[in-house]
């Protein structure tokens, strides 16, 4: 497939292929789905034993790390829809793995921070996390495991 300068698929040189295939073989968003679900499920299964999903790991750390965080800072953070970011911080609630504070000034914003219970999964799991990082790394190779860390380094904070 030639690639244009700016970056996009020269879709006319191979007439041959249908749009389809093309597409199919090419699509970022494609291959980046198919690379986060293999990344989701070998974090899920080391972390299946604590009671918890990838997803809400992550936002366990980022809680832990920015906290006390809104949600709507904690969403552009790790570019979640609110919808999503509600659905993965509810049963972090639940189970008192995450708090929510009290309203601040504006009336509007409970400000999230880890409970000690969510101090002590978070120590708990560390070695599952760890297990799930090495066998990741595996999959990806050192070099793209990097490049992937400098891929996401770089992005941009979510805007709405």
């Amino acid at each position: 497939m030639q690639h244009e300068p700016n970056g996009t698929v020269e879709l006319d040189r191979l007439a041959d292929q249908s749009l389809s295939s093309q597409i199919a073989r090419n699509c970022l968003v494609t291959r980046a789905r198919q690379i986060s679900r293999v990344l989701t499920s070998v974090y899920d299964d080391a972390l299946r034993p604590f009671g918890i999903v990838a997803p809400q790991f992550s936002l366990l750390v980022l809680i832990a790390e920015f906290g006390p965080i809104s949600r709507s800072d904690l969403g552009r953070r790790n570019h979640h829809e609110r919808s999503t970011l509600t659905r993965n911080l509810q049963p972090l609630i639940a189970q008192g793995w995450v708090a929510e504070g009290v309203p601040a000034s504006d009336g509007r914003s409970r400000p999230l921070s880890l409970t000690h219970e969510g101090e002590v999964l978070l120590k708990s799991a560390a070695s599952a996390w760890s297990a799930a990082q090495s066998h990741a790394t595996q999959l990806l190779g050192e070099n793209g495991a990097h490049e992937l860390m400098n891929i996401a380094r770089d992005l941009p904070l979510r805007m709405v």
